[in-house]
């Protein structure tokens, strides 16, 4: 691999939390799979979740054998794949999106990024102004060669901890971080709650005992007061299944439905309950 280092074009997670800090207030996540409901949807959608208030963006990389999404999340990417979306098309969403002044993480699977040669990706991904990759089914003890190519690239890595991950566990991961630590608040499968996690606070103060990284907060938040109530211990806000059954629900007013529903998260995390 090339020493050179490339310079993601836009701007870093890190400056983004820094900014919501000095606001008091929460980071609002918003992911939505490119290709859905088409590719020029999903951009569309994209634009307005940021002109909404949504402060990073996670593209999802649309995979026929997920094993957490949840069947909203499925039902999109299986739209997506039947639409013809591939790898190529996910970088072009990254590029659209790092052009709207946000960060774009993409949030993927590993077995896709393996396929597409992990250096290769990640050039690619830094090279459309990409911020860096979540992957949730990947460990950091078998991430060595993500490990290595996003140091090169100086793209963003995030892992998952859970409510079952040990001290231990929990130490590794947050080590293994850049950017932020994505915390699963719930066992099981993604989808939105009509109640937020429990457990979720717990977590986050066992997660700040290993490390001084902003942590997210994901799985279960639909609406302006789970935001609130989420960003009161947690320092991001994670929505997906939310922004995803909007489109299911109504796709001929996918932009104006997640838009509404971005604008609803962006005030919860204004007015977080402490």
């Amino acid at each position: 691999m090339s020493e050179r280092i490339i310079q993601p074009s836009a701007p870093g997670v890190g400056a983004t939390f820094a900014k919501a800090k000095e606001e008091g207030r929460s980071v609002l996540i918003g992911y939505l799979p490119a290709g859905f409901p088409s590719y020029d949807g999903a951009i569309s959608a994209f634009r307005a979740m940021v002109d909404a208030g949504v402060d990073i963006v996670e593209v999802g990389l649309p995979y026929s054998d997920p094993t957490m999404d949840g069947p909203t999340i499925q039902a999109a990417a299986d739209q997506a794949l039947r639409g013809g979306i591939r790898t190529k098309d996910v970088l072009r969403t990254v590029e659209a999106v790092a052009s709207f002044g946000i960060p774009a993480l993409v949030m993927t699977y590993w077995n896709p990024i393996e396929r597409y040669g992990v250096e290769r990706f990640a050039h690619d991904l830094a090279s459309a102004g990409g911020a860096g990759l979540i992957t949730p089914d990947l460990i950091p003890e078998e991430a060595g060669e993500w490990i290595a190519a996003s140091d090169a690239t100086g793209l963003d890595r995030v892992f998952l901890v859970a409510l079952s991950s040990t001290d231990e566990r929990l130490r590794i991961t947050a080590d293994a971080c850049r950017g932020f630590v994505y915390a699963a608040s719930v066992m099981g499968v993604t989808g939105a709650r009509a109640q937020t996690s429990k457990g979720a606070p717990d977590l986050i103060d066992r997660v700040r005992e290993v490390t001084d990284l902003p942590i997210g907060v994901g799985l279960g938040v639909s609406n302006g007061d789970q935001a609130a109530e989420v960003a009161g211990y947690a320092d991001a806000v994670i929505v997906g299944s939310a922004f995803v059954r909007r489109i299911l629900d109504a796709p001929d007013e996918a932009a104006a439905g997640v838009g509404e529903l971005a604008r609803d998260l962006a005030a919860g995390v204004r007015r977080r309950v402490l």
